[in-house]
């Protein structure tokens, strides 16, 4: 569009009416760069909507250890020693009733009952039941909510991650962290509000793939989708100036291009045109920021081997979850780490085996790291994947060798931190571990007790959208109390 073209545009009535929508996000932008510019200090935040938090927060931030591709309840966290005596027998239709299955294995002709390999244990004075292969989790269990009846629409992996992580099956909505930076702002300007970081595990490498549009902004400012960080050494690309650029000179170069862009963005009213420029900024920024970020000589040897000797090994688990205490520590509203691996049809004991070698030690570590520091008690940490695993075998059956299939009815999933109920198990599934028979919790539940926690009235944080008022929980959600202090 040459500016000929642009300025008659200008002049007419749809134009005119979203440059004055968007006059909020000139505002806000010129908020961030002037309290930036005066040199605010340190957790003191910067941004986000003027009337949002809706009321006294009990956190500041999330860490969500998303578990992608689907952790076995029944191995890990819902005891069914009922089903020993089952093995091998056909799931009742009773039990069944119906319910849809994926195209892996509606075409079975039995679907026999495979009941877990390992066994389970009570954990802390709660006496939470926890599988054996989980002793640094047990060792949380009077910090932690065990939410055993969440259930969700979706039953294949990609739409059930983007419901999860956005509120709808559909791809394009705003993510959970974008939607926290975008009403919340952020608690460090040198530091992107909302981080991701991603992992491979052990048990399954070459595990369900994960797309940036999972921490995307959707239709909110581009500025507050997630910053992915690498899983390298080089945790974030072009970080340095090149040879014989000095960082005045680049300064330089930053604000003659935004005098360049807020020229533009004064003909042609696109508010895109502040997120570029506000992510420039970040850039800048970031540069003298995430080095000191990422250098880990600083940490001490006892904090280094609490998280186990992946912590040495760039993009692992446990060196993400570090990253994630450093991130918080220095003011990032949300951190993600993503860990591949857990979409078990086959094989599952021994795969099993390697994710819970990846995730145990140093999700324990973080939590103790968090306390230690007192983070943990301005901090939410959210441990689960997108839905649950079937009772019955995928496949062969035996006692060492079996598989699930996917399973959306009902799967567990953890919290700990700010505002959680310690020592709580909610929620009761039956006999089969197969549908629901106690206080269920939807996707849309489990989001608005966060944002809740936030201090974020869930169904307040909206955003008009091609005419009309977008949420995180939709039109659905209930902030589940009992889980709460």
């Amino acid at each position: 569009m040459d500016y000929l073209q642009a300025a008659q545009d200008a002049l007419n009535r749809r134009t005119f009416l979203r440059n004055s929508a968007s006059a909020i996000g000139v505002a806000a932008l010129g908020g961030l760069m002037a309290e930036y510019a005066n040199a605010a200090p340190p957790l003191q935040r910067i941004g986000g909507i003027p009337s949002v938090p809706h009321f006294k927060p009990k956190a500041k931030r999330i860490i969500y250890l998303f578990q992608s591709g689907a952790p076995s309840q029944y191995e890990l966290f819902d005891p069914k020693p009922m089903l020993v005596d089952r093995r091998g027998e056909n799931l009742p239709d009773s039990i069944r009733k119906g319910q849809r299955l994926t195209g892996m294995t509606s075409g079975q002709g039995t679907f026999p009952v495979a009941p877990s390999k390992f066994g389970f244990k009570k954990y802390g004075k709660s006496g939470m039941e926890l599988s054996e292969i989980l002793p640094n989790i047990g060792k949380l269990a009077d910090k932690m909510c065990l939410i055993r009846s969440m259930h969700t629409d979706a039953i294949n992996h990609d739409p059930a991650v983007t419901f999860l992580q956005t509120g709808s099956q559909l791809a394009g909505r705003p993510s959970i962290g974008a939607w926290l930076a975008y009403g919340l702002g952020t608690l460090n300007a040198d530091l992107p509000s909302y981080v991701v970081l991603t992992s491979k595990g052990s048990g399954r490498p070459e595990d369900q793939p994960l797309y940036d549009r999972l921490w995307g902004a959707g239709f909110l400012p581009t500025q507050h989708q997630g910053v992915k960080f690498r899983n390298a050494a080089e945790r974030v690309l072009y970080l340095s100036n090149p040879d014989g650029v000095a960082r005045g000179t680049r300064r330089g170069m930053l604000d003659e291009l935004s005098e360049i862009n807020l020229k533009r963005r004064s003909v042609v009213g696109d508010p895109e045109i502040d997120a570029r420029v506000a992510q420039y900024e970040m850039a800048f920024r970031m540069q003298a920021s995430v080095p000191e970020l990422t250098d880990l000589s600083g940490e001490s040897a006892k904090t280094l081997e609490r998280y186990g000797p992946d912590v040495h090994r760039p993009g692992s688990f446990a060196q993400n979850c570090l990253l994630a205490r450093r991130l918080c520590e220095r003011g990032t509203r949300m951190v993600q780490c993503f860990h591949m691996g857990w979409d078990h049809h086959g094989g599952l004991p021994g795969a099993i085996q390697g994710q819970v070698r990846d995730t145990d030690q140093a999700t324990w570590a973080l939590v103790q790291d968090l306390e230690e520091r007192g983070l943990l008690e301005d901090t939410i940490v959210v441990w689960g994947g997108e839905f649950g695993r079937t009772v019955y075998s995928q496949g062969s059956l035996s006692v060492n060798e079996y598989g699930r299939d996917h399973h959306p009815r009902c799967f567990s999933m953890f919290m700990l931190g700010a505002g959680i109920k310690g020592g709580t198990t909610y929620g009761a599934t039956d006999d089969y571990g197969y549908n629901i028979t106690e206080n269920p919790v939807s996707v849309h539940d489990l989001n608005a007790t966060l944002l809740h926690l936030l201090g974020i009235g869930h169904t307040k944080l909206t955003y008009r959208y091609q005419g009309r008022d977008f949420r995180l929980t939709d039109v659905f959600g209930d902030v589940i109390k009992p889980l709460l202090v």
